[in-house]
């Protein structure tokens, strides 16, 4: 057996050797799945970005394998090995298992076993067709009469049953099921039946052959037996369980930046035209690149896949999708537009910031000192550039791609008239070939490249309609996924019946094809309104309006007409959306007000003449995204053009000038948005009560619905305390959700006993708001509740102790910490004052108005015991502001402090029983987190240092749950910070002495005034004080020079050192390893690689490898003195000790070792200074099973992160049970509840690249990590 320390000193790992060349190996028995179950598989990895070997896409035919697929495994760094009956048959697939479990055992390789319809205890115990087959192997080895062939046969298959065993033990998946043995067969059946028709032509079959064909048309006949339904679900079931394998693989692999990239089918050409400008570093200025195309060629793709690729290798990046799309249906888009680049770029917390040119200031400020990647996709005019660019100019080295359907584009742009102008290329994309077609529209009909047996013609003739369009090859494949061949013949005769363009033709098919009209209803109402909206939110709108949502949004999703993004946002392709519209427009080309939608000038044409009719459903005007010349006369509406809108369900009238009475307002409306309101109040003739949401966001309403009825006339200061109070309030029994969002206007709030079913109250940005009635208690199933920004609201304890119910409850910025008004119960003969004055008033009210100190120690009890998602950004908390005791919030499950000035994790949040999602984004005074409570699962800490980190100390429960921990690493104070049970650095001018001298080290003055330079490679280089650094019971620091301590006492020339422990009457509690280590370089600016150090007992037969927290150091020579702690009988006098410090001959920045040296430290009866370093769970002598490679083996690795600007960190202990669960939880991934399959482009895990770009191991890199 080949052990790990002979790997790290010869080659250092099979990796290092051959390079990672790929991903994942398959290994498999053609007979059994090629064509197949692993076809599929591979395709899907291929599709995930997940670089694959199978041994005939990379092979020739007629070469000799065995060379191939040896380097093949060896640079991969994983195997998925497909165990199917046939698989032990082939001496091909055994050879490759042995060389697939010896790289698992002696390097990180990932062995994924799938048990394909075999048993995994016929596996290990080699019985059924695995015994079968073994039993084959010997009798053959038995018959060979060459001695020496033999022994080698003999030899062999001890190593394959071995294998056979070892694979069986592995964690593996299970594919066992009837439904897959049927399409199994039926793949081996056609073959082997079309051999055996092939034999009869001349000859007679024997009786065997006769009844194997009988059994394989048997196996048909049951195939095509299968109802079509059937079919699908089998189909579906096998998609499912590929998913997962996908799935487990991204996250054991921790691939870096590696959602599942657009698919790129034919886009090779291009995708090196734009890797080598990426890669081209000869410009001394910004580079811009233009990718021109029409829609649906791919240019968002293209720039997308390179984006995810390389975008780690800049100072910061931004990838901003849809512009043009999110500028055209908000009126402030292009102001979110520069709010998410100037986030992503500069990493600063959000800016209330309302000015296009002062967000551009912003982020030419941001841009001018950083190497930037920035994506704009989809531009359409100068302005968005301008306002996206400015005209100052990129740092040098920044590059900028650019998705235009216009050429003339960016040249124009201000960025164009600055000194140093920036260096611009153009690249148009081209249509795809008949091969690539071929290949895209087979990857969505079939799932493979190419066409089913009897598809061919078929497949041609859609390829040739389609002239190399993607977007049409794709929506047309799953359109016609798993349909029978007439009905493709059917559909191509329908596609060239249509006068239209091939693109326009074919997603008129998609549409058309949709199984119900309730599809199609749905699918026109997203197209026209609900594009860019919430998917919940719009659920709720349309359930109300008739409308199935669950399926229906899953069959336009399959269809490649509609996706999610990742924050749950509606999304369509510009060309689908635009189709959509056209299908509604088609139902009247010249009479709009006999369509069933209405938007933009046709809205206002239609409002204008009030031509409205019973047939529109919805209407949606925004009078700020009109192009007003356009438009003549007045733009003033009357209210009655509404009248004879008998059906109108969903009307958006924002910004809209309108007049009249509200009582012939339509009465069947479900959605009802009117940003700008110009009244102060809502009407009372307003029909409501059929309504399911109320938006009246960004209004000039002063107050809304009643409190309560008064017996006698309420004083003056009442009536500001609690409104305006109305008769005649309706009951409006079907609103779920009221948006009041940024009304500055309004005072008070009331009249909740009338709205029996609200569920969700959004009240952001109410700057004026000073009372909601205590009605809000008869809203039972309110429980969404937004108070943010609510900074004058008063009694914030009497209202949310009434929020019984209340799940969610968002209360940024509202200055909990400050004073407030509460209205206390009082006798009525009690004095008010009023306006501030001496004149006293009789109340006849039951309040009065009194300051109390109202911070949220008062507020805690108040809070709703239902609360599960609670947020309190940006109130000015500090420490002292926070109660002792949350226990009372029992079932918070989210908590965000972002953007609060606190310097430690309050005592309360520790009291959380059930807390799994903690933020201290943007706390800029933090400087420690401990001990959070062990249910945490995510913990997230973004945010701006400017320049000064504080954050030092981040202490866990051992026994905690797996925590994803999302950190901008820039928040750590660089010379000193603690992860408690991990790694300690600290300046050495602050080591105690007394620690010192535990560790043996004295004479450490020529520590003195010298600084070194290391990098780490989520920090960067940086050139600091001396350190000590403390992981895994092994102490060390780093610092130029030649010499080694004095006290070294056995010392050798060159990277390692044997020795014998020297017997002493005292006990060995540790031993000091010093080496030299020269620079590869002539110039001391550069750095070099910090070598693993291997520290081999050979007399108990123990190894642990160590690689240091730090990556490189700079300098020409530099000493690192290390004492490793020892305790519990690892190391004893007498015993044979080997140290080596790990060099690569070849490698170019590899240091050479040109000393080494050991000193002994003993127990001489002293105080142990050293009792909390002790303490540690995972040291040497303490539980180090996590970082166990193999039986007395130990890898220990802290630090070994993947580049990006977040990173995932995984606690556990173990971490690997549960990995699957907390990762997708904490990415929210599914968090919708639509289905998201590894062949929706575009959709499959965009959340896992929004939020991540790696995963880090805390104390779990082990050999299936």
């Amino acid at each position: 057996m080949v052990q790990l320390h002979e790997i790290l000193e010869g080659s250092s790992s099979s990796s290092s050797t051959h390079g990672h060349g790929y991903d994942v190996f398959l290994s498999f028995r053609g007979l059994d799945t090629r064509h197949s179950f692993t076809n599929h598989l591979y395709n899907a990895l291929i599709h995930a970005n997940i670089n694959t070997f199978l041994d005939d896409e990379e092979i020739e035919t007629g070469e000799d394998l065995k060379p191939e697929l040896e380097s093949a495994i060896k640079s991969s760094k994983a195997s998925v090995i497909v165990l199917s009956q046939n698989y032990a048959d082939s001496t091909w697939c055994l050879d490759e298992l042995v060389l697939i479990l010896e790289q698992r055992r002696i390097s990180k390789h990932v062995v994924i076993p799938i048990f394909y319809h075999v048993e995994p205890a016929h596996v290990r115990k080699q019985e059924g067709s695995f015994g079968d087959a073994m039993a084959n192997h010997i009798q053959k080895m038995e018959a060979e009469a060459n001695t020496d062939k033999r022994s080698k046969w003999a030899q062999k298959i001890d190593r394959w049953s071995n294998a056979l065993r070892e694979v069986a033990d592995l964690k593996g998946k299970d594919a066992n099921g009837s439904y897959d043995v049927i399409l199994t067969n039926s793949f081996q059946a056609k073959e082997a039946n079309s051999r055996v028709v092939s034999a009869t032509a001349n000859s007679d079959l024997p009786a065997a052959c006769h009844l194997a064909k009988q059994a394989f048309d048997e196996t048909i006949n049951e195939l095509d037996s299968l109802s079509e339904e059937s079919y699908n679900d089998i189909t579906r079931l096998e998609v499912e369980f590929i998913d997962e394998i996908v799935n487990d693989i991204f996250r054991k692999l921790q691939i870096p930046s590696r959602f599942p990239l657009p698919e790129v089918i034919g886009m090779e050409d291009s995708i090196n035209f734009v890797t080598s400008w990426l890669k081209d570093t000869s410009s001394h200025t910004t580079d811009i690149l233009t990718i021109l195309g029409m829609g649906g060629m791919g240019k968002t793709s293209l720039a997308k896949y390179v984006y995810a690729l390389h975008f780690h290798e800049f100072d910061t990046s931004s990838f901003i999708e849809n512009i043009t799309g999110r500028c055209d249906e908000k009126f402030n888009g292009l102001l979110d537009v520069q709010k998410q680049m100037y986030h992503d770029i500069s990493k600063r917390s959000s800016v209330l910031v309302h000015d296009v040119s002062t967000y551009t200031l912003m982020i030419e400020n941001a841009v001018a000192l950083k190497k930037v990647f920035l994506v704009l996709d989809d531009i359409s005019s100068p302005n968005q550039l301008d306002a996206l660019l400015g005209s100052k100019g990129f740092h040098p080295g920044t590059k900028i791609i650019i998705t235009t359907k216009d050429a003339w584009l960016t040249k124009i742009c201000a960025l164009f008239k600055t000194k140093v102008k920036p260096k611009h290329t153009t690249y148009e994309i081209e249509l795809l070939s008949e091969i690539d077609s071929q290949k895209l529209l087979c990857n969505h009909a079939f799932m493979c490249n190419n066409p089913k047996e009897g598809y061919e013609e078929v497949s041609k003739n859609l390829v040739k309609y389609c002239e190399g369009h993607p977007m049409a090859l794709k929506v047309l494949g799953r359109s016609l996924y798993n349909r029978d061949v007439t009905y493709w013949e059917g559909y191509i005769d329908r596609l060239k019946k249509e006068n239209g363009s091939p693109i326009n033709n074919v997603l008129r098919m998609s549409f058309d094809s949709l199984p119900s009209e309730n599809d199609k209803e749905l699918f026109k109402h997203i197209a026209c309104i609900f594009v860019g909206m919430d998917i919940n939110f719009t659920v709720t709108i349309l359930e109300a309006c008739d409308i199935e949502t669950k399926t229906g949004i899953t069959n336009l999703i399959d269809k490649c007409l509609l996706s999610i993004r990742w924050n749950n946002e509606l999304v369509m392709h510009r060309l689908v959306q635009e189709m959509g519209r056209f299908v509604v427009r088609e139902e009247s080309l010249y009479k709009p007000w006999e369509r069933s939608r209405l938007w933009g000038h046709e809205s206002f044409r239609v409002l204008k003449q009030k031509k409205g009719t019973e047939n529109i459903l919805g209407l949606t005007l925004d009078m700020r995204l009109l192009e007003k010349e356009k438009l003549h006369g007045s733009l003033e509406l009357k209210i009655d053009a509404l009248s004879k809108m008998d059906s109108l369900m969903l009307l958006q009238l924002n910004y809209v000038q309108i007049t009249g009475s509200y009582k012939n307002f339509p009465e069947e409306l479900r959605w009802l948005c009117m940003h700008g309101f110009p009244l102060n109040s809502i009407p009372m003739d307003l029909p409501m009560e059929n309504l399911v949401a109320l938006d009246m966001s960004y209004s000039n309403i002063e107050s809304f619905g009643i409190c309560h009825s008064y017996q006698q006339r309420p004083s003056k200061r009442i009536k500001q305390l609690i409104g305006s109070c109305s008769k005649g309030q309706r009951l409006l029994r079907s609103l779920k959700i009221l948006n009041l969002s940024f009304c500055e206007q309004l005072r008070s709030l009331g009249g909740f006993d009338y709205l029996p079913t609200l569920e969700k109250l959004i009240l952001r940005g109410c700057i004026g708001l000073f009372e909601v009635c205590e009605s809000i208690e008869q809203c039972a199933q309110l429980i969404f509740v937004d108070l943010s920004y609510c900074n004058k609201l008063e009694k914030h304890t009497r209202i949310l102790r009434m929020l019984k119910r209340v799940e969610t409850l968002l209360l940024d910025g509202c200055y909990l910490k400050q004073s407030r008004i509460k209205i206390r119960d009082m006798d009525s003969s009690k004095m008010l004052p009023d306006n501030n004055t001496d004149i006293n008033t009789k109340s006849y009210s039951t309040a009065v108005v009194e300051s109390i100190p109202s911070d949220l120690k008062f507020l805690a009890n108040s809070l709703p015991r239902s609360l599960v998602v609670l947020s309190l950004a940006n109130n000015n908390l500090s420490i002292e502001s926070f109660p002792m005791d949350f226990s009372c919030l029992v079932m918070l499950k989210e908590l965000c402090l972002d953007g609060n000035p606190i310097v430690s994790l309050p005592n309360c949040v520790r009291s959380l029983p059930r807390l799994e999602n903690l933020s201290m984004s943007y706390c800029n005074m933090l400087t420690s987190v401990e001990r959070p409570p062990h249910t945490l699962k995510r913990l997230k800490l973004f945010g701006d240092s400017d320049g000064n980190p504080l954050l030092h100390k981040l202490l866990f429960d051992p026994q905690m749950s797996p925590l994803i921990f999302l950190v901008e690493w820039q928040l750590f104070a660089p010379s000193s910070f603690e992860f408690e049970g991990l790694i300690k650095v600290q300046p050495m001018e602050g080591v105690e002495k007394k620690v010192l001298r535990s560790l043996g080290w004295t004479n450490l003055d020529f520590l003195n005034e010298r600084r070194v330079r290391t990098n780490v490679r989520f920090r960067g280089s940086e050139e600091s004080e001396i350190q000590m650094y403390y992981e895994f019971g092994i102490f060390s620091t780093i610092y130029g020079g030649i010499e080694m301590p004095n006290w070294i006492t056995d010392r050798i020339k060159g990277p390692s050192i044997s020795f014998t422990v020297p017997s002493s009457p005292n006990n060995l509690t540790g031993l000091n390893f010093c080496c030299v280590l020269a620079s590869p370089f002539q110039h001391d600016r550069l750095e070099f690689d910090l070598k693993p150090i291997i520290f081999r007992n050979i007399t108990k037969n123990l190894t642990w490898v160590y690689i240091h927290y730090i990556e490189k150091v700079g300098g020409n020579c530099v000493i690192l003195l290390s004492h490793w702690m020892f305790g519990k009988n690892e190391v004893e006098c007498g015993d044979h000790i080997t140290v080596t410090v790990v060099e690569k001959p070849n490698d170019y920045f590899s240091a050479v070792c040109k000393e080494c040296g050991v000193s002994f430290v003993f127990d001489y009866g002293e105080a142990d200074a050293l009792d909390y370093y002790k303490s540690w769970n995972h040291i040497i002598g303490g539980d180090l099973t996590a970082t166990r490679f193999q039986s007395g083996e130990y890898l220990l690795q802290n630090m070994r992160f993947i580049t990006g600007r977040y990173h995932f960190y995984v606690f556990s202990q173990p971490f690997k049970q549960n990995l699957k669960h907390s990762v997708e939880e904490s990415l929210a991934w599914h968090s919708g509840g639509w289905p998201l399959r590894i062949y929706d482009s575009g959709v499959f895990l965009q959340s896992y690249w929004t939020l991540s770009v790696g995963l880090y191991v805390f104390c779990a890199i082990s050999k299936s990590a």
